[in-house]
This record gives structure tokens, C-alpha cells and sequence, in this order.
């Protein structure tokens, strides 16, 4: 062992100034500490129990003679000791062993004090021979039961078991192996090993080591090795493994036999095991002195050493070893703590002891993190980098990675940062600039070996050990594009997958085929992203798949037409921008779509974006048509002028038909989307007639304004085409009267007959026979209108005006004839009512109007004629009961007309709806309706 390194990672903390007390008198035979506390016993039976400044707290009388053995338990405040007593009789043993409660003093005025003696016990009886004892070690198995071991010098270990406190105890006796030479039987030291339920007792004599297992019953002995130790050479380890010194070594054992062996030179006059530290106190023959090494057998060095004088007894206590020296003075050593042990390792660039120092005594992560950095920077400036990055590794975690990877960006070492980062993704712990260079290194190196297995390994994606999207850049960036495809693909990245088919190789069809094999949402995302080149490319399959993203066509056709599905599936007006450069497959597409769905929640949209289609005057865009111009001039040049001239026409003619076509269609979609059955169009009306007025669709106006009851621009329509024989028949069709038509149109047509400025004496002819046929307008109005065309003769409106001005004659003739009677009816009355103001009226009836019989008195008489008798009358004597009924009428008949001469509206409707609105207000003239209303707005 001459070979371990010698360290100083413990040192003397009292300067050797502490000393046992002087109120101890006694010498010390026996010690033990716990719970912030030492207790010594001493010779004169006393023991005293020392606070940490080894100051006495308090001492008692616990035997009347020496105090052989003592023990502080752990879980409970008692004390055991083993001590002489006075003898008072040859037959009992003056050995005793006491139980001390140190929660519980004797009570003030007692004879004796101290803590309270919960029990005493005589340990040798008539089975129990007395002996001399050389060990004694007590077990708490589970509170109050104590496992109390005395060795003897026999060999012969009496065994205690029970609650002390109650007397509720059993005795056995276990004996080791008996020797050749009665001397060595002597019990050196005892140890307990518990695991689980198993419990063992290891006894140790000069010769031998033996192994009760008191769990079985009864107790099996084992001797499992021929060689032993003097007293105090026995220890246990925090392992449960025995240790026992021999002055050519040190030895463990476990339950099957002897273990690891150190070879440390020196008679082991102690041993101990502190923190996982062996400690020995070993004796120089050739001085008085002694050697008390600390070993750290993990690591195979001496944490300390030094020269001490005769030790009286070694424990442990308040984290120091303590020492007990025979002049009675009292040595603290205490660890120092990590920070300076690794500094000392460091200085002498120890690191491979300061790394194997923090693993074994577990110290935390930043601690152990330090000691591999500053390793990992020593062995970097020793250019071993290989070395050096094995240690980095190991801090992975703890350590910032940028720290590592700056020194290894150099490309020479760049095999050492590729390791690295292999080992940060294995750890989860890379972010995307990781990823990013962990990439870059593998196609710097060409290492598609390595490449494959980061890329395509077992879970590597769904691990999630890199950023798939920095993984994709990256390799698609460094031309590794079925890597980057492979990652998108299985991490399911379809805008990736697509796009490096579609802009880096060019694989149309392979991306039409990945599309289709993806979920219709999924789908639908990627062809609006995607669709505008695949509709350039490949057209027919890309509206294939688009029709089944939007029509769902692998669900029954039942479920298809159903409203609520189609409300869930994608509407083709989502995709519309992906042909801005196709308008004749958006134009498929569409019709396509609308002959399989009829009832689409975007049908409006939909056959709005068909009429933008197919009254355009051209489907080619500006763009497009660049493209197709952009030959080469010099070859148009070259190119014969017949053979330019014939081109150009057939694409003329080629266009035209298309472009006819398309105007058919869109004639078919104007009138399929707005039937008479339907209240408003499927499409929008204001669109629809925009379009058509910018490209001369002239059918479709027609059908519009005609739908919208607008029949003057219908007739409009036909003006500006000059198309007679249309607007005669047009206004034939909509200026029928008795078919809900409008009779004023033929009144407008008469006027642009009049304004056209040449020969239409036929059409003029045929438009005035209706006009007298309806009377829309009046003779004089009929001249005025065609006096303004130069090229119309007056035998156009010759017949015409001759009929008109034979019906003025006889309506004047009726007129006369009602005038005279209405004259002649009115001197009449005029002639009455004078006759009634100045003469006398006799009334001459002799019978009662009402009852008939002889009129007598009371009778009353009406200026009517009319005569009654009083009684006949009634309540009623102010009217003729004859004649009341017809005055009534009329006077109802007034004020109806004065009340309707208060309704403007009606008044003006019926001017409006009139055939000759002269003739209302003449006869709103003649009831004196007006005159009336307006002298009473003037009165008020």
C-alpha cells in the first residue's frame, strides 16, 4: 500500500486544545456517543455525559464499581451499561447490566442522582455461568425490544432478548467453534447484519470468525474463516460487511465468507468506518507513538495521516472522528469540505482522483460537472483531444454546449464535435442549431453511413432527438433530398414532403400520388399551397384529386347530397387562386363540381366565378400570352407571310368558336340558376348584368332585364342594335296590357322611330296601330314625335289621323248632347228651388204616405209632398221616412269625395294608371272635389 497517495482531506479542528473534563475523576474504560452527546464510563462506576465543547453536562452514579461497557441507543434516549457492583452474596455475580431512561431524572430529595433506572439485570445465573466478559453490542429491532450480545472469554456469547423495561425477556447462549488452545476462544468483537428479515450475528475470536443466523431456530452457526483479531480491531462498514484488523492486513467479510483483503503493515490497535473511511490506528513497536490513516479504499489513496500518542478510545461524533487519548486529552478531526480537496487535486493535476473523489462520495452534478470540465480543459491544452471530449461528454447536461462546441469548430477536430453532438441528441438535450451543425458536420464528412443511421434510425423521428424541420433545411440544403423526404414523410411534415418533390426534383406525379393518399382535410392545406404548380404540370389529375377533396367521392352518393356533409368538406372556392394561371381547367373544374353537387353551400360563388368565365372575351391572361409571344423575333422574321396569315386566322376562327361556345354556356347557366319557379337567381344579378354590358352579351341582358321587369332597357337593347323587326316583336311581347305588360314602351319606340333620321314608314305604321289600339299617347303628341324624322311622309299618319280625328268628332257630338241635357236639367232645378223661395206650397194628399188611411191631425207635411201622420213618423219628424234613403246616398257620396280629395296618393295613382289622366282630374273638376279642397286649405 506504500505505493497510495497520501492527501491531507481531513485536519485537526481543536488544535489539540480539548481535554476531557477535570470534574471526571475516573479513568475511562468505556465510551460511546449519539444524539449530540458524548458518554464516557469510568473505573469508579460513574459515568458523565460531554456536550460538543466536551464540557460536562452532567454526571451519575451507574454501577458502585468499574463501568465495564456502555452503549447510547439510537431510536430511543436509553443508556446500557455493564458494570460491577458490591457483591452481597458468594452466590451472585457482582455483574450487573442497567437500563437508564435519560428523559427521566430522579426526582429531587432522592438519595440518589441521575436519570432513572428503568431496569436491572444480573447477567450470569445458574445457566448462565459467570465468565469475564470481552464484548458487549446491543440491537434495537423494533422499540421496546433490545438484542443484547455479551461476549466472553469462553467463547460462549449470552444472548438477551426482550422489553427490559417489563421483564418480558429470553436467555440463549450461542458458542463459536472451540480451539486448539483454550486462550484464543476469547469473544474479541461482535457485529449485527439485519436485511430484511434475516438477522445475523458476525462473533469474532484471535482464531476465528463465525455467523449466527438468530433469525432460524434455533440459531445456525457458521464458521466462515480460521483467522481473527485482538479486541478493538472490529468494526462494521455502512455496507453491513465486517472488518477486521491483523497486523498483515485489514479484511472484510460478507455472509458467505471472507471479501476484499487490504494489505496495510502495522498491528491494528483500532479500526472504525466513517463516510465510507476506514480508519486505523496502527502501533509503531519501535516508539510509543502510533499512525492513524484515513483510507479511501474506493479510490486507493490516504486521505489522511498522521502521528498520534496512545489512544484510549476512537468514536464518531458530530461529523468528527474523535480521539481519546491516555493523558486524556481529546483530538477532533474533521473533513474538509469538497471545494478545498478538489482545489489540492487540482494543483497537482490529480483529476482523474478529484472525478473518481465526487462519484464516490455522490457529491451533486454542478460539483462533479466542474471537476470533468476543468479535466476536459487540461487534457484539451495537451492536444489530446479524443481524451479531452470523452470527459465533455460526461457533462452533457449540466455544462452549456456552446462552451464545448467552440472549441471543436476547427475542421480538423471536427470527427470530435460530431461525437459530441451525436451525444447531446441521444440525450434529448439539442436545440436546432444543434441539429443544425450535427448535419452539416455528417455532409462535410460525406458520412452517409452515419447520416443514415441519425436519420432513418429506430425512432429517431419519433423520439423526437432533433428538430425535424432544421433536420429537413438542412439536408435538403446540402442536396441530401431523400433524407430530408424520409424525415418529412415520417414526422408527417406533408408541406416539407411536397415541396422538395415539387421545387427541388421536379416529381409532379409522385406528389399528385402523395396527395391522394393523405386525409381529405390534409389534402385540401396542401393543394391550396401546392395546387398552383401542380395545375400548370398536370391538371387533369390534379382536378381529379381535387374533386374527391370536395366532393368526398368515396362516400355513398346518399351521403353526398346531404347539406350538413357538404358543409364539413372544403369548398372549391378555397382553391380558386391555385389556377390565376389556368382558367380553363378552373373552368373544368367548376363545371365538373356543379354536375355531381347540386345543392353546394358556395353555389352563388360558384356560378358567379363560371360567368366570369365564360363571358370573358378570352381565357388566356396577360402573362400567359407573354409567354406564348416571347419567341424569338429572328424566327418570326424567317417565317412566311402566308404562312403567318394562315395561322392567324385559324386561331381567330378557333378563338371565336370558343369563345361562342363559352357565351352559350353562360346563356344556359344564366337561365338554369334563375327559372320561373325560383324568386331570386342562384347567382348575383348586379355581377351578372356588369359582365354582360362589358362584353356585349347581348342575350343575357336581355334575359336579365327582362327577369327584372326592366322592359325599357329592354327595348334599349334593340335601339342600339338597330334591330327593328326584334324591337317590334320585343314590344309586341311586353307592351301587352292584358298580359301584365307596360302599353308606354310602344310610346317610347314611336320615339326613336321619330329620332332615327331615316325611312321606316312600315315599322311607324305598325307601331301606331297599337298605340291607337291601347291609346297610349294622343294624336297631337303622335305628330309632335315624328315631325322630328325628315324622312317620314304625311301619308304614314294620313289613316291614322283621319280615324282619330272621326272619334274626336262623335266624343265632341256625345259631349254636346250631354251638355244640353245637363243644362236642361240644371234650369230646371234652378226653376224649382226659385218656386219653393217666393211661392206658396198647397198640399193637397187626404191620406198618410205611410199607412194610407185619411190623413187627420196631427199631421206633418214635407216639402217633398210627402204627408204623415204624427204617430206614423215617430222620433223621427225632420225627414221624409220616403225620401231619407236617396238624400242619404248622397250626402255619403260627398263626403267620400271629400275625403278621397284629402288622399294625394290615391289621387296620383289613379292620374298614373289612367289611359287619359286629363280625363280624372276633369272629373275631379266636376264633382267640385278640387275647387272645395282649396278654398277650405285657404279658409284655414
Amino acid at each position: 500500500m506504500y505505493q497510495w497517495r497520501k492527501f491531507e482531506f481531513f485536519e485537526e479542528k481543536s488544535g489539540g486544545k480539548s481535554s476531557i473534563p477535570p470534574e471526571v475523576t475516573g479513568r475511562i474504560e468505556c465510551c460511546s456517543g449519539g444524539k449530540g452527546r458524548i458518554i464516557v464510563g469510568c473505573d469508579d462506576g460513574t459515568v458523565n455525559l460531554l456536550d460538543r465543547g466536551f464540557k460536562l453536562i452532567y454526571g451519575f452514579q451507574a454501577h458502585a464499581s468499574c463501568v465495564l461497557f456502555l452503549q447510547l441507543l439510537k431510536q430511543r434516549n436509553y443508556l446500557v451499561t455493564v458494570g460491577e457492583e458490591d457483591q452481597t452474596s458468594s452466590h451472585l455475580s457482582s455483574i450487573c447490566l442497567k437500563v437508564f431512561d435519560l428523559d427521566k431524572m430522579q426526582p429531587e430529595g432522592s438519595s440518589t442522582t441521575g436519570p432513572v433506572c428503568v431496569q436491572i439485570l444480573r447477567i450470569f445465573t445458574n445457566q448462565f455461568p459467570e465468565a469475564k466478559i470481552t464484548s458487549v453490542l446491543v440491537l434495537e429491532e423494533a422499540p421496546p425490544i433490545l438484542l443484547i450480545s455479551i461476549g466472553l472469554d469462553t467463547g460462549t456469547i449470552y444472548c438477551i432478548k426482550g422489553d427490559l423495561t417489563r421483564e418480558r425477556i429470553t436467555r440463549f447462549k450461542l458458542q463459536v467453534e472451540s480451539p486448539v488452545v483454550p486462550s484464543d476462544s476469547s469473544i474479541t468483537g461482535l457485529g449485527f447484519r439485519v436485511e430484511g428479515q434475516a438477522l445475523q450475528l458476525f462473533a469474532i475470536t484471535p482464531t476465528s470468525v463465525s455467523l449466527f443466523s438468530l433469525h432460524e431456530s434455533p440459531p445456525r452457526r457458521q464458521t466462515i474463516d480460521h483467522i481473527g483479531c485482538s479486541n478493538n480491531a472490529v468494526t462494521m462498514s455502512d455496507h453491513l460487511e465486517l472488518i477486521i484488523g491483523r497486523p498483515e492486513a485489514v479484511y472484510f467479510y460478507e455472509i458467505d465468507g471472507r471479501g476484499p483483503c487490504w494489505a496495510f503493515d502495522g498491528e491494528k490497535r483500532f479500526l472504525g468506518w466513517f463516510r465510507g473511511y476506514l480508519l486505523c490506528i496502527i502501533g509503531d513497536h519501535r516508539s510509543s507513538s502510533n499512525t492513524f490513516n484515513i483510507y479511501d479504499l474506493k479510490n486507493k489513496l490516504i486521505a489522511h495521516s498522521m502521528v498520534v500518542g496512545e489512544v484510549s478510545h476512537m468514536l464518531c461524533e458530530w461529523g468528527y472522528i474523535i480521539l481519546i487519548m491516555s493523558d486524556r486529552k481529546v483530538l477532533f478531526i474533521g473533513e474538509k469540505d469538497m471545494e478545498s480537496k478538489l482545489d489540492m487535486l487540482f494543483k497537482k493535476n490529480l483529476y482523474n482522483v478529484a472525478i473518481n473523489l465526487v462519484h464516490s462520495q455522490q457529491a451533486d452534478a454542478v460539483a462533479t460537472t466542474e471537476v470533468l470540465r476543468k479535466f476536459g480543459d487540461h487534457l484539451y491544452g495537451k492536444q489530446e483531444y479524443d481524451e479531452a471530449m470523452s470527459q465533455y461528454i460526461q457533462t452533457i447536461g449540466h455544462l452549456e454546449p456552446s462552451y464545448v462546441i467552440q472549441k471543436f469548430l476547427d475542421a480538423q477536430r471536427i470527427y470530435n464535435l460530431t461525437n459530441y453532438l451525436e451525444q447531446l441528441h441521444d440525450a434529448g438535450l439539442a436545440s436546432k442549431d444543434h441539429t443544425t451543425l450535427l448535419l452539416n458536420c455528417y455532409t462535410k464528412l460525406k458520412d452517409v453511413e452515419k447520416l443514415n443511421k441519425f436519420i432513418k434510425g429506430e425512432d429517431s423521428v419519433s423520439e423526437q432527438r432533433f428538430d425535424v424541420e432544421t433536420a429537413i433545411r438542412v439536408c435538403r440544403s446540402a442536396g441530401y433530398h431523400e433524407h430530408a423526404m424520409y424525415v418529412a414523410k415520417k414526422a408527417e411534415r406533408h408541406e416539407w414532403y411536397l415541396k422538395i418533390l415539387l421545387e427541388d426534383l421536379g416529381s409532379y406525379q409522385e406528389a399528385l400520388q402523395y396527395i391522394s393518399c393523405l386525409e381529405p382535410n390534409q389534402a385540401g392545406v396542401t393543394l391550396q399551397e401546392y395546387g398552383k404548380i401542380l395545375i400548370e404540370h398536370m391538371p387533369a389529375e390534379t382536378i381529379e384529386i381535387l374533386m374527391k377533396v370536395c366532393t368526398d367521392m368515396g362516400v355513398s352518393k346518399k351521403v353526398r347530397s346531404n347539406g350538413a356533409h357538404l358543409s364539413m368538406l372544403p369548398s372549391p372556392m378555397d382553391f380558386i387562386n391555385i389556377f390565376v394561371h389556368s382558367p380553363q381547367s378552373l373552368m373544368d373544374f367548376l363545371e365538373r363540381y356543379v354536375s355531381q353537387v347540386k345543392d353546394s353551400p358556395a353555389q352563388i360563388e360558384i356560378n358567379n366565378t363560371l360567368l366570369e368565365l365564360y363571358l370573358s372575351n378570352s381565357l388566356t391572361f396577360p402573362s400567359i400570352s407573354r409567354e406564348n409571344a416571347g419567341d424569338d423575333p429572328s424566327l418570326k422574321a424567317n417565317s412566311s407571310g402566308n404562312k403567318t396569315k394562315k395561322s392567324s386566322e385559324s386561331k381567330d376562327i378557333k378563338e371565336e368558336s370558343d369563345r361562342q361556345e363559352r357565351y352559350r354556356r353562360g346563356h344556359v347557366l344564366l337561365k338554369s340558376a334563375w327559372t320561373s319557379d325560383m324568386e331570386h337567381p342562384v347567382y348575383d344579378v348586379d355581377l351578372a348584368i356588369i359582365l354582360c354590358e362589358m362584353n356585349a352579351f347581348k342575350d343575357g341582358l336581355l334575359f336579365l332585364y327582362e327577369k327584372l321587369k326592366l322592359y325599357k332597357e329592354v327595348i334599349a337593347c334593340y335601339m342600339q342594335a338597330h334591330d327593328h323587326e326584334g324591337l317590334i316583336a320585343c314590344c309586341k311581347k311586353l307592351g301587352d296590357s292584358t298580359m301584365g305588360g307596360d302599353p308606354t314602351l310602344w310610346g317610347d319606340l314611336l320615339k326613336y322611330f321619330g329620332e332615327i333620321g331615316e325611312d321606316c314608314s312600315k315599322e311607324v305604321k305598325e307601331v301606331l296601330t297599337y298605340i291607337e289600339k291601347d291609346d297610349v299617347l294622343p294624336p297631337i303628341v303622335v305628330l309632335q314625335l315624328l315631325s322630328k324624322n325628315a324622312c317620314l311622309t304625311l301619308s304614314v299618319v294620313k289613316d291614322y289621323i283621319a280615324r282619330k280625328l272621326e272619334q274626336e268628332s262623335k266624343l265632341i257630338e256625345d259631349d254636346k248632347k250631354s251638355i244640353e241635357k245637363y243644362q236642361e236639367g240644371t234650369t230646371s232645378m234652378r226653376k224649382e228651388i226659385d218656386e219653393l223661395r217666393t211661392n206658396a206650397k198647397i198640399f193637397q194628399l187626404s191620406k198618410c204616405t205611410a199607412c194610407n188611411f185619411t190623413l187627420d191631425l196631427p199631421a206633418v207635411h214635407f216639402m217633398c209632398m210627402h204627408s204623415f201622420h204624427l204617430r206614423c213618423l215617430g222620433d223621427n219628424e225632420k225627414e221624409c221616412p220616403e225620401c231619407a234613403p236617396e238624400y242619404r246616398a248622397v250626402l255619403d257620396t260627398k263626403r267620400n269625395l271629400e275625403q278621397n280629395a284629402r288622399d294625394q296618393d290615391r289621387f296620383f295613382q289613379q292620374v298614373k294608371s289612367s289611359k287619359d289622366g286629363f280625363s280624372v282630374i276633369a272629373d275631379y273638376f266636376s264633382k267640385g272635389i278640387v275647387s272645395k279642397t282649396a278654398n277650405d286649405t285657404g279658409s284655414t
